[in-house]
């Protein structure tokens, strides 16, 4: 199935039945990905009295409870209400769900002990393209992203320099496959969220970053169509499920 969306005046044709999925999935125990010092998520049949939500335990549903965290546990989309006094829902962020997006791809650079993305890598990856959505691929790229346990590892993290360029460079929607865009122990400072979400001026109130994508190594760096689907939740952040679609022109 082609469809055909015009951006920018010019019309794309894009393949819908090849969609190419960089959200991961969320399973409820410790095989799962987790950051941030909390439990692994659950998924646990419900009991009340009696009933056990199973049907193998004799219940004619599965009914199950889930418990997780959206920062801690997948892939999940968050708003300038994460850092922010006020209340600001991931929900009223978005008006329309497709993007034109450049995946790239980054091995992060020594810096004070701790590996970056920089201002320079992001300007010489990017060139002179102009997208409304990033997603960044950091290498290595091994499949243990599905199930790394992040807490006290000191990931890799952008540089506050490298999120003031993806706002000069208009990008609203940043996707990143890091637990968070800041380093893990900061003191609070959290300074690429601060930059990128331009707390010190005007707001960017539909900016949003997805963290904790999975980017297979099968996807080339290039430009896609980006299907930002987010779970309803009003709240700062909610799970997420980021869909790319090649361009076929």
């Amino acid at each position: 199935m082609i469809a055909k969306i015009t951006y920018n005046t010019k019309n794309y044709n894009i393949d819908l039945l090849n969609p190419l999925d960089i959200s991961m999935p969320l399973r409820g125990n410790a095989s799962n990905v987790n950051a941030w010092y909390v439990d692994p998520p659950k998924i646990l049949p419900h009991t009340q009295g009696d009933f056990v939500g199973k049907v193998a335990e004799g219940a004619s549903t599965n009914f199950n409870d889930i418990s997780f965290n959206p920062h801690a546990h997948g892939t999940h989309t968050e708003c300038v209400g994460h850092i922010t006094e006020e209340f600001h829902s991931v929900n009223k962020c978005f008006d329309h769900f497709f993007f034109m997006a450049q995946v790239i791809t980054i091995a992060p650079e020594k810096y004070k002990g701790d590996f970056v993305i920089s201002k320079k890598q992001l300007k010489y990856a990017l060139g002179n393209k102009k997208r409304q959505a990033i997603i960044i691929r950091t290498l290595p790229n091994l499949s243990d992203k599905l199930s790394r346990q992040y807490s006290n590892s000191n990931p890799p993290y952008l540089l506050e320099e490298a999120a003031e360029l993806l706002v000069e460079c208009g990008v609203e929607h940043l996707l990143i496959d890091l637990p968070s865009v800041d380093k893990e122990r900061d003191n609070g400072a959290l300074l690429a969220h601060k930059a990128f979400w331009n707390v010190k001026g005007a707001i960017r109130h539909k900016a949003t970053i997805t963290e904790f994508i999975f980017v297979a190594n099968t996807i080339q760096d290039g430009k896609y169509f980006l299907n930002l689907q987010v779970a309803p939740f009003e709240n700062d952040a909610s799970p997420s499920r980021p869909i790319l679609y090649k361009i076929l022109d």
